[in-house]
C-alpha cells in the first residue's frame, strides 16, 4: 500500500472517530439538558437568554460564580439557602454557564458580562446591591462595581484573579483557541478529557480541602457539554487580558470589600492575587482560611457569610448623632483595614 493511500485511510479513520465523539456528545448534552432543567428564570439581554435564580427578601446580594460552574455551585454550598434568610440572593449562570447562552460573535470578556449584568439587574428593578464574586466571577464583580458605583455597594471576592501573571494553563489555551480549532476540540476530544480526568481535576480544584459530599450532586454532565467547556476554554484565554484592563482601575474602588481567600489554593495563587489586592486597597478586610482551598464557599461558609454580613453592615446608613453604627461597621469611604488574617 502506497504511503498517499495509507495516509489517506489514517485520515479518514480520525475523521471517523471525531464524527462520532460528536455525535455522542451532542446526545449527552442534550440528555444533561433534559435531567438538569432549569431552576430559575430567564431575561434575554442584549441576545443573551440569561438564567438567574432568586430566593429570599431584604437587600440585594448578586452572586457571580467561577470559570466552569453554575448557579448551583452556591446552591449546594449552602450560601443561597443562609444568604437568603436575610437578603434578596440573585444568582446568575454566567454567559455559557449552566443554562445561559452565549453568542457568538462577542468576545466575553469581564466588561462585557459586567454591562450584561448590569442590564439584567436594571430590567429586575435593583439600584442597589453587594455582589459577590468567586474566581473568574471575581473580575466581572470588580469591574461592574467600577463601571456602576452607584449599583454596587459592597462587593466580597472569593479566591478573585486581579493581577496578570504567567500562567501555564492561559499558554496553553491560547493554542488551541483559535477559530475553527476551537470548536474541533470543544465537540470532541475535551469533553472525553474532561469525563475521563474530572474526579483528579476535582481534587485539584478544592484541594487541599476535600470535596465535600453535598458537592457529589453538582449537575457534571451539564458542566461537560461541549458548548460550557468551550466557554470555560475562552475565560482561561482570556483570564490575563481581563486582569490588565482592571490594574490600572483597581485603586479606585472606594466601597466596602471583604477579601475570602484560602492559604492552599492551587488554582490562583493567594499571595500575589487577594492579599496583594488587600494592600492595594487600604479599606479591604481579608480572610485567609488556613489550609483552605479554591472553593471556598463549599468549604468555608462560616467565613463567607460573615465576609458578607462585614459588608451589609458597612453599606447601611448611618443611624444619626448619638447612635453607635452596627458592630464591626465600616462607614463608606473612611479606610480601616480590617485585621489580617482571620482565621477558620
Amino acid at each position: 500500500m502506497s504511503r498517499f493511500r495509507r495516509a489517506r485511510r489514517i485520515a479518514a479513520c480520525v475523521v471517523a472517530v471525531l464524527v462520532v465523539l460528536t455525535l455522542a456528545h451532542a446526545y449527552l448534552a442534550q440528555a444533561a439538558e433534559r435531567d438538569y432543567p432549569p431552576t430559575g428564570l430567564f431575561l434575554t439581554v442584549d441576545g443573551v437568554h440569561l438564567h438567574y435564580t432568586e430566593e429570599g427578601e431584604g437587600p440585594v446580594l448578586v452572586l457571580l460564580h467561577g470559570n466552569g460552574a453554575m448557579v448551583e455551585d452556591f446552591a449546594l454550598s449552602g450560601l443561597v439557602e443562609r444568604a437568603a434568610q436575610s437578603f434578596r440572593v440573585i444568582s446568575f449562570d454566567r454567559p455559557g454557564f449552566g443554562h445561559s447562552t452565549r453568542p457568538r460573535g462577542v468576545e466575553w470578556t469581564p466588561t462585557a458580562q459586567a454591562r450584561l449584568i448590569s442590564e439584567a439587574l436594571a430590567r429586575m428593578g435593583v439600584t442597589q446591591a453587594i455582589v459577590l464574586g468567586h474566581s473568574w466571577g471575581a473580575l466581572v464583580a470588580v469591574t461592574l462595581a467600577l463601571d456602576n458605583p452607584r449599583l454596587v455597594q459592597g462587593l466580597v471576592l472569593e479566591a478573585g484573579y486581579f493581577f496578570q501573571s504567567p500562567r501555564l494553563d492561559a499558554r496553553m489555551v491560547r493554542l488551541v483557541a483559535q477559530p475553527g480549532l476551537e470548536d474541533v476540540f470543544s465537540y470532541t476530544l475535551t469533553p472525553l478529557m474532561a469525563r475521563l480526568l474530572w474526579t483528579p481535576i476535582m481534587d485539584d480544584v478544592f484541594g487541599p480541602d476535600a470535596v465535600p459530599a453535598q458537592f457529589a450532586r453538582f449537575p457534571k454532565a451539564l458542566a461537560l457539554r461541549p458548548s460550557q467547556l468551550r466557554a470555560a476554554t475562552e475565560e482561561v484565554a482570556l483570564l490575563n487580558s481581563g486582569a490588565a484592563a482592571l490594574e490600572g482601575r483597581l485603586g479606585r474602588l472606594a466601597l466596602p470589600v471583604a477579601i475570602v481567600v484560602g492559604d492552599g489554593d492551587r488554582l490562583i495563587d493567594p499571595q500575589s492575587q487577594s492579599i496583594r489586592l488587600h494592600q492595594t486597597l487600604p479599606q479591604s478586610s481579608l480572610r485567609v482560611i488556613p489550609g483552605g482551598g479554591h472553593m471556598v464557599h463549599q468549604t468555608a461558609l462560616d467565613d463567607v457569610m460573615a465576609a458578607i454580613d462585614e459588608v451589609d453592615q458597612s453599606v447601611r446608613p448611618d443611624p444619626g448623632p448619638g447612635l453607635s453604627p452596627p458592630s464591626g461597621a465600616l462607614r463608606r469611604g473612611v479606610p480601616t483595614p480590617a485585621p489580617w488574617p482571620l482565621a477558620r
